[in-house]
């Protein structure tokens, strides 16, 4: 069980390096770190198989035209989990929760263009469910990966560690790319010689088109772990409702919150959605009440606890 894990100083700080870069050579870290390069990847080896590390290669999907969405199911507790691990096989979909004791899913979704409303489309026909609330994604306050319950590091370590910022530009993607992101889809710390191997191409080849690709924008490798591990015992979605002067000054609040790994304007009947993740019970009590009360300006507010996490990252 995740839950029952030990981390220290040195499992810590891996995580927030892997954070800050998903593909780091474990000897910068064991540098930083003051270890050796055997012990960080021994803790990596560890975290993988008993506590589900995952670095994942990302790929940026809006430099595709493609659209983010934030989708809510409403439907009966026997179709949760099986609808719920349904929407996780499609690779446009991330994030698949099951939510409110069995009674509602929610998911992310990244759809290419024309094609907006063709998953939206089948989700109300699926048997048993009850309704379907479509936001879509029109300004992120803050991302799972840059979620501050992965600090550790301090900020002379941090700046030993960060890369350099992508130029964020337009790049051709040709199919031999598309093969090394679906490879790095599922590790995203593959070597460059397994990368080689397994998508036919020399290890140089493959070097440089993944330094293009990342040095683009095209893709980031991102670090996943459940908040579990890292003490963080529950986790829950809200939905809130702000009047369209005070959105953006409410969003930049919520994602300077420690709590928050996600916070987004979207569109919809609520225009502000958060997931947050909390020590235990109380601990959402009191952030709740404290936290978000304390913001004036929403004006309504729905929580739903995830129960269950199907798809992550």
């Amino acid at each position: 069980m995740t839950e029952s894990v030990v981390l220290d100083d040195v499992d810590r700080g891996l995580l927030h390096a892997l954070q800050l870069d998903g593909r780091i050579p474990f000897a910068r870290v064991a540098e930083v770190l003051g270890v050796a390069e055997t012990t960080v990847a021994r803790r990596y080896k560890r975290l993988r198989s008993v506590a589900g590390l995952r670095v994942v290669g990302a790929v940026n999907g809006v430099l595709f035209g493609r659209s983010a969405w934030t989708l809510r199911l409403r439907c009966t507790p026997d179709v949760a989990l099986p609808l719920a691990r349904a929407l996780a096989k499609r690779p446009d979909v991330s994030w698949v929760h099951v939510m409110s004791g069995g009674a509602e899913i929610s998911c992310h979704a990244q759809l290419p263009p024309g094609e907006e409303t063709l998953l939206l489309e089948k989700l109300p026909r699926a048997g048993r469910v009850l309704g379907v609330s479509a936001h879509s994604v029109l300004a992120a306050f803050t991302l799972p990966s840059d979620w501050s319950g992965l600090h550790w590091l301090d900020p002379v370590q941090v700046s030993g560690l960060r890369p350099v910022e992508p130029s964020v530009a337009q790049v051709e993607v040709d199919d031999t790319d598309e093969a090394l992101l679906e490879l790095l889809a599922v590790d995203g710390r593959m070597s460059y010689a397994e990368l080689a191997g397994r998508a036919a191409l020399s290890e140089s080849t493959v070097r440089r088109r993944l330094d293009i690709l990342r040095h683009n924008g095209v893709v980031s490798y991102q670090v996943d772990v459940p908040p579990s591990v890292l003490g963080y015992g529950i986790q829950a979605r809200l939905w809130m409702t702000v009047p369209p002067h005070a959105l953006t000054d409410v969003g930049r609040r919520l994602a300077e919150h420690a709590a928050t790994s996600f916070v987004a304007a979207t569109t919809g009947p609520t225009n502000l959605v958060a997931v947050v993740a909390c020590r235990d019970s109380g601990g959402l009590y009191r952030y709740l009440t404290e936290k978000v009360g304390a913001l004036r300006e929403i004006t309504s507010l729905e929580t739903a606890v995830l129960m269950r996490t199907v798809k992550q990252g």
